[in-house]
């Protein structure tokens, strides 16, 4: 059996997506540690996995919680460059800390999430196997497909490739200064430069957990790239009170801005008053960022919870208003749930645009956001059928990919040979 080591950000999306995984390998007989700081430690050790800490001295406990706080309240250009800069401190601690802590405990493969900058690097340098995991929206660049942080849809037309090349050079233009600190202690310990984005990727399986059919058409992903579908679990999740006596029984509209970009006010009585009226019931939750009773007056009364058990929830909605965070896209898509989408920043947009161009929701920009824009979207995939069809379109494609086993089986072939597992059409 093989020591996995779990590299990824300590936010609830990514250890959403890296702890299920996790916990398949470790009941297939693994073992199974994350690294990383401290704020990711409650939900692995809730997980049932083991937890070795870096970083204390940059992220003692609760730092992480109070930079997506912060982070919360920004959107846009804003939120991108804060977003670099706490992947920057990500780098300098992972390339710093993980070499040794893999050392100590022995660790002998990797699982290394798609956004944490330095993880490819300290496996090279370590020559450890390790596997790509993309917990976000693809981050692969083909000049075909918009950059992750813009709502372009996909075009075919000649003058896209250029518009996204544009995109990406901005992109590189930001992220300079993880690049820069990756570069440098790569330079130091002899590695050959990269060509990557920010880092390179495995070279023996890079798995997502998007469907096929939520990515925009792909030429040059490499062979060995796998859409498994989301790997959605309650492993790590705490168990969370709900008011379910309070439903009326009207259909449910159920809005949620996740557990970061969640801090802008003016989003949820903007929600608030474009259901009202309607012959439905909105559940809101606020993620954490606020008590319920900050927000008691809102138009039409709707239901407003602190946090909302959202696996259990999605299997009763209609209609889900998101900030089009991955996590919760694929947790929609499961459940046949359409949406009505409201970007914020960093790869919402890009989710939101696939979420529009595979035609199970509609997006409403924050730039433009307005009252009756967006009662006019929930109002549209609520009444028309195409957007519910296309959503359980998106389910069944989820439950063909295979999940968390065909991600885990994935991961085993991959280490146990130690050559790229080829996707299935090329196998």
């Amino acid at each position: 059996m093989t020591h996995f080591g779990l590299i990824c950000p300590a936010s609830t999306g990514h250890l959403n997506t890296m702890l299920p995984l996790g916990k398949e390998l470790q009941q297939r007989g693994h073992r199974v540690t994350l690294i990383g700081v401290l704020d990711a430690k409650p939900k692995t050790l809730a997980a049932g996995l083991e937890f070795q800490v870096i970083g204390e001295s940059e992220f003692p406990s609760g730092a992480i919680a109070q930079s997506l706080t912060n982070l919360g309240k920004l959107s846009g250009v804003a939120a991108m460059k804060y977003t670099i800069n706490l992947l920057k401190g990500s780098a300098v601690v992972i390339l710093r800390d993980i070499p040794k802590a893999i050392k100590e405990i022995g660790v002998e493969a990797l699982l290394i999430d798609q956004v944490s900058p330095g993880g490819a690097t300290v496996a090279e340098f370590l020559d450890l196997p390790f596997i790509t995991v993309c917990s976000a929206v693809v981050l692969n660049r083909e000049q075909s497909v918009p950059p992750h942080f813009t709502n372009w849809r996909y075009n075919p037309a000649w003058w896209a490739p250029l518009r996204n090349q544009a995109g990406y050079e901005l992109l590189k233009a930001v992220a300079k200064p993880i690049t820069q600190v990756i570069a440098q202690y790569r330079q130091e310990r002899n590695l050959p430069t990269t060509s990557g984005s920010v880092d390179g990727f495995s070279q023996l399986a890079q798995i997502s957990q998007q469907p096929a059919e939520l990515e925009f058409p792909r030429q040059h992903l490499p062979k060995w790239f796998h859409f498994t579908g989301p790997f959605h679990s309650p492993v790590g999740r705490e168990a969370v009170a709900f008011p379910y006596e309070k439903l009326t029984g009207q259909p449910l509209i159920y809005a949620s801005m996740g557990t970061v970009q969640n801090r802008l006010q003016y989003i949820f009585r903007d929600i608030a008053q474009a259901c009202e009226g309607l012959d439905a019931q909105l559940v809101m939750s606020l993620g954490g960022a606020l008590e319920p009773e900050a927000l008691s007056n809102l138009p039409g009364k709707p239901l407003i919870v602190k946090y909302a058990p959202q696996l259990d929830l999605l299997q009763k909605v209609s209609l889900m208003i998101t900030h089009a965070g991955m996590n919760t896209t694929l947790e929609c898509l499961s459940n046949g749930v359409p949406m009505v989408a409201i970007p914020i920043a960093n790869d919402q947009p890009g989710v939101a645009a696939r979420i529009a161009w595979a035609g199970a929701g509609e997006v409403v920009s924050l730039k433009k956001l307005s009252v009756p824009k967006l009662r006019e979207a929930i109002q549209r995939v609520l009444t028309q059928e195409s957007y519910k069809q296309n959503a359980l379109r998106l389910q069944e494609a989820i439950r063909r990919a295979g999940g968390v086993s065909r991600a885990a089986d994935i991961v085993e072939r991959a280490v146990s040979t130690g050559k790229p597992v080829l996707a299935q059409t090329q196998q």
